[in-house]
């Protein structure tokens, strides 16, 4: 997710988002830790994309 589109989204949705991708990344860290992902660098995207929400409520918690 962009942060152009974390700019756009209500407050509502980013926390659903951010939920959702909490899981799917715990989800990716389960299967990576019994078998190699094809493609591990979906665990450093999906750690950024969180980063990016919880940035986005943070700042919008403080104003």
């Amino acid at each position: 997710m962009k942060q152009s589109e974390i700019n756009e989204t209500s407050t509502a949705e980013l926390q659903e988002k951010l939920t959702e991708s909490k899981k799917a990344y715990s989800d990716l860290k389960m299967a990576h830790a019994i078998s190699p992902l094809e493609n591990p660098i979906q665990l450093r995207s999906h750690r950024r994309t969180i980063a990016r929400i919880a940035t986005e409520l943070t700042k919008r918690e403080v104003q």
